[in-house]
């Protein structure tokens, strides 16, 4: 008798205790919000987590695609909701490491956001058309060489990395390259396809199907390590380029005001979602690498370093806004 009422303590207390954790963010659904539109790597990676987030909770994840202003309206967004738990965002490094370098933002992104937690992150890769009169790296450097001053690399977005890496190598290799900007990869790819511009440095997720397609050739990775998805493609270390090192990173993000044990919470259930296998293999199916990390203090310190070395990036080329 003493034993079956010690049991049904037991499970009343962890019923309590589960209880208790449930509502630590209240009873609304979490709001992730999206600063991209839909369908992008952003949008399918915060639908990828919070799907099986949602599963683990046992509670609504509700993703809100807020785009326009290189993302700064999403975050915003966030931040102006009750610092609660229950609104954080989705979105890649770019937006707390790169836009503020070139534009005015509503807010200190690293002192008013806590990048929660880390699920993923991207190659960038240097590629032309698949018709391109260069087979390889060094053929590619000769060829460019050749029309010193004359020949174009494209970028998707001015004051990214991807207009970072085209300056930096025309500079280094000495090719007097020029940056045409564009709004996003979609239309820098059809023109780099087409033979309006040389080259591009591009986002893995973007321009992997063209390169399985036959769309693209690829030259280099701008990682320390060869790709998974193109592992006889060399790195531009490897070439002789340690500058050109450059990584997305795919992050949930929230408020600097979220209280330690919302943040804890919010934490774990992201890593628990995130380094679930089926999660996992998804986020590799779209050309990211899972790469999960909830470490607040690194996360931060890193994106100092990474805003520090863009600053820099931005001075010596003297990056304009549009």
């Amino acid at each position: 008798m003493k034993l079956r009422q010690l049991a049904r303590a037991t499970l009343l207390l962890a019923s309590c205790s589960l209880s208790l954790g449930a509502s630590a963010f209240g009873e609304k659904p979490l709001k992730v919000i999206v600063p991209a539109p839909a369908g992008g790597t952003m949008d399918i990676a915060a639908r990828v987590v919070g799907q099986q987030m949602s599963l683990d909770m046992g509670r609504p994840v509700i993703v809100e695609n807020r785009a326009g202003a290189s993302g700064s309206i999403g975050l915003a967004t966030m931040l102006k909701a009750e610092a609660d738990g229950n609104t954080i965002a989705v979105g890649a490094s770019n937006l707390l490491v790169e836009s503020p370098q070139i534009m005015k933002v509503p807010y200190d992104p690293l002192k008013d956001i806590t990048t929660v937690a880390r699920v993923a992150y991207s190659s960038y890769v240097l590629v032309t058309g698949a018709n391109y009169p260069a087979k390889d790296f060094q053929s590619l450097i000769a060829h460019l060489k050749t029309r010193k001053g004359k020949s174009s690399f494209a970028s998707y977005g001015t004051g990214t990395v991807s207009q970072y890496s085209g300056l930096i190598l025309s500079s280094q290799a000495d090719l007097g390259m020029q940056h045409v900007g564009y709004a996003g990869s979609p239309p820098a790819l059809q023109d780099l396809i087409g033979g309006q511009v040389d080259i591009m440095f591009d986002g893995m997720v973007t321009s992997l199907p063209l390169i399985k397609s036959g769309m693209l050739r690829a030259y280099a990775v701008s990682s320390t390590k060869r790709s998974r998805y193109l592992p006889d493609v060399p790195t531009m270390p490897e070439l002789g380029y340690p500058e050109l090192q450059f990584q997305g990173q795919i992050c949930f993000y929230g408020s600097s005001k979220l209280s330690a044990d919302v943040l804890a919470q919010l934490q774990a259930s992201i890593k628990k979602a995130a380094q679930t296998p089926s999660v996992q293999q998804k986020l590799i199916d779209i050309g990211l690498e899972p790469d999960v990390s909830v470490d607040t203090p690194a996360l931060l310190a890193e994106n100092k370093a990474l805003s520090k070395r863009y600053a820099a990036i931005v001075k010596k080329f003297d990056i304009q806004p549009n």
